[in-house]
């Protein structure tokens, strides 16, 4: 077995995995997934028998995390042919391109699981269940709104709307610009759909998708995993002064093994320095800690998984974090 990163000219060599795995997806829009993503896109594979047997894609984002802006990778199209299954291929491409982004300084990954089991033993965990809101004939009714399908020229204005929206009611949000939108709509003229712009008085307040058909019933959900602890925590603010000394298990990513100092101000965020297992508060594996810095649980919640170990002054003083609880990733690829 051997896992590789494809070179860009290679990313098409994956479309027969992507069209036996993915039988689902349309042809148009398989079309518009390796025309316009493997463009810019990361794709891992695994080779057996002169062929891709497994695949994994990253696709890039640009993701506002309390202000500023992080490049993130959205995990995308894991797949692996059903005779080469259960031999640990997948297990292999995410370590590989973890241990990748590591080193490219990404702070974490986030991916929509098929089935969160999956995902679990890899130290990902569910954050956030999509909001995406579809267009339907009854809103052409609303009174005082005009809704018309957009276009490349409306994209820039698309951008800024939804930017000043999210940024003001959101902690993690994907940056839209231009490019973005030009995209959503190809990707939504893929599947015979359109966007669908929403104004009041000449000035953009929503977008919302439209297919012909009703989409699937359920709400997807998205999980992340913690790439690089360090700037993970650094990306956090504090209710109050806070300081505490803790150590962090990662059974993936050797580097998160770390005994961490975290100080700060309601003023400065966190702060971090490198502390000394001898003045350790408690151990926390990465899986608790993504699940504590996003909000989906509470630090008494933490303390009960596996591998979570806190003195009541550190379950205090982590209490001061303010989680990035207010999310919005309601991409698809």
């Amino acid at each position: 077995m051997e896992v590789r990163k494809l070179e860009q000219k290679e990313h098409r060599d994956t479309r027969s995995l992507y069209e036996e795995v993915f039988s689902e997806d349309s042809a148009s829009f398989v079309d518009y997934y390796y025309s316009e993503k493997t463009k810019d896109n990361q794709v891992y594979a695994v080779e057996e028998d002169d062929g891709i047997r497994a695949m994994l894609h990253l696709n890039p984002y640009r993701i506002w995390v309390n202000g500023s802006v992080k490049e993130v990778n959205y995990i995308v199209a894991v797949a692996t042919q059903e005779e080469y299954r259960k031999r640990g291929y997948m297990a292999a491409l995410l370590k590989r391109s973890l241990k990748d982004m590591y080193e490219a300084g990404e702070a974490f990954t986030f991916l929509m699981p098929a089935s969160e089991r999956i995902y679990l033993p890899f130290d990902f965990r569910t954050v956030y269940e999509q909001d995406r809101k579809f267009y339907r004939e009854e809103d052409e009714a609303i009174p005082g709104i005009s809704i018309t399908d957009a276009a490349a020229a409306d994209c820039k204005g698309l951008a800024e709307a939804a930017n000043q929206e999210l940024s003001g009611s959101c902690q993690v949000f994907a940056v839209r610009d231009e490019a973005y939108y030009e995209r959503l709509i190809r990707e939504y003229d893929s599947d015979g759909g359109k966007l669908k712009i929403y104004r009041r008085d000449d000035k953009i307040v929503d977008c919302r998708g439209y297919y012909p058909q009703e989409e699937e019933d359920g709400t997807p959900k998205i999980m992340v995993r913690i790439v690089d602890v360090r700037r993970m925590l650094m990306s956090l603010s504090l209710r109050s002064l806070a300081g505490a000394c803790f150590c962090v298990t990662d059974p993936l990513i050797e580097e998160n093994n770390r005994c961490i100092v975290i100080t700060g101000t309601e003023y400065s965020g966190v702060m971090l320095m490198d502390g000394k297992e001898e003045n350790s508060e408690g151990t926390i594996r990465v899986a608790a800690l993504a699940s504590l810095v996003f909000g989906a649980k509470t630090v008494e919640e933490v303390c009960l998984e596996e591998g979570v170990l806190m003195t009541d002054r550190l379950r205090e003083e982590l209490g001061k974090i303010i989680p990035l609880s207010k999310i919005c990733l309601n991409e698809t690829v």
